[in-house]
């Protein structure tokens, strides 16, 4: 197969080119990162490892009572597709381009989520759990690399009938792109299933994150059941390989790439596009008939702050341009701009505007 730098004039977008008020809609688990600088003996001492996410354990509740006592922690907005969503919306500068849904706690967690969300222009229908915390995520960070243990909390609350609701359903009807992340499918497949069947009788795009390599191994079923509906599948090369592994397709990320777009699909109007991020090396991706690689423009490594977010503005620079209906080479240009701005401060912030052509 011809490797190509520039995009082909295949249609792989909607025929849009202004991102409208509630465009993109995202679904997720808004959790609070609680980030701090940490030696290697932390990671040892709970089993964790760098450049990883894993699901809090009996055996990691000690952790965060560690970190906030031990180490100079920074409270952070935090949630992979809350991430996602609010990199989009500082992309698009279109007031209320996103909406984001979710489950939160009462308490001044979820507050401070809001107020990171709301303060970047999103639009949050956040369904309240008066029982639960919200969710929280230890970000420990180790010589710029992240590891993640996330305590869903009332993230995983979520009810579908929330989902249902007239106020939800509303933005549901609205939107022109449906965006999820691997980790939402652990609390809710059946209501991810509800929006992928939307998209699919619509004609709108639906896009999956896979979000980390034990969502591959631990829930593969949940996964593999709304794969069908995803118009674009977006991984890491670890979580890639994780995929071909389980698949039993090898390790090899560019024919991991073709087998992941041609599994069955429910929307037949427009082929799955595949996209493997390689941090610093070049972006996989695949069309469905033409594989590409596109190469981020390099960083100093002096520059960076940390990784953890990076793989979640990714995703919301693309989408700020798959919305538009811009090529794909675009999309994923603004992946890159994205990702490469976030690993240049510590978490998810963004101020200014964005300076991306």
């Amino acid at each position: 197969d011809r490797v190509s730098t520039q995009s082909t004039g295949f249609s792989h977008h909607l025929i849009v080119r202004m991102a409208t008020e509630g465009s993109v809609f995202g679904i997720g688990n808004p959790l609070l990162d609680i980030s701090a600088n940490v030696p290697l003996s932390i990671l040892q001492k709970y089993d964790l490892k760098p450049a990883n996410a894993c699901l809090a354990e009996e055996k990691h509740m000690p952790l965060y009572i560690e970190l906030v006592k031990d180490h100079s922690v920074e409270y952070i907005a935090g949630g992979a597709a809350q991430n996602t969503i609010r990199a989009a919306q500082w992309m698009l500068q279109v007031p209320k381009a996103t909406t984001y849904v979710g489950c939160i706690g009462k308490d001044q967690f979820g507050e401070e989520l809001k107020k990171a969300a709301v303060g970047d222009g999103v639009t949050v229908q956040y369904q309240i759990d008066e029982d639960t915390p919200t969710g929280t995520c230890a970000v420990l960070i180790t010589d710029k690399e992240r590891s993640l243990v996330a305590n869903l909390g009332a993230a995983q609350k979520f009810k579908d009938s929330f989902l249902s609701s007239p106020e939800v359903q509303a933005s549901v009807e609205k939107a022109k792109i449906f965006y999820t992340t691997g980790y939402f499918l652990i609390v809710t497949p059946e209501g991810v299933a509800q929006l992928g069947k939307h998209a699919a009788q619509h004609n709108k795009i639906f896009v999956l994150n896979i979000s980390a390599p034990f969502i591959v191994d631990f829930f593969t079923e949940k996964l593999n059941s709304i794969v069908p509906y995803a118009d674009y599948i977006i991984a890491n090369e670890s979580e890639a390989q994780a995929y071909g592994k389980k698949a039993g397709w090898g390790e090899d990320l560019e024919e991991i790439a073709k087998k992941l777009s041609a599994l069955p699909k429910e929307n037949s109007k427009r082929p799955r596009t595949v996209v493997f991020t390689q941090g610093a090396s070049a972006t996989i991706v695949f069309d469905g008939s033409q594989l590409h690689q596109f190469k981020p423009d390099p960083i100093d490594p002096a520059l960076i702050v940390d990784t953890n977010g990076a793989g979640d503005t990714f995703a919301g620079g693309f989408l700020s341009q798959l919305v538009q209906g811009k090529p794909l080479e675009k999309c994923v240009a603004a992946g890159h701009y994205c990702a490469g701005l976030c690993i240049q401060t510590s978490g998810c912030k963004f101020s200014g505007k964005p300076n991306f052509a």
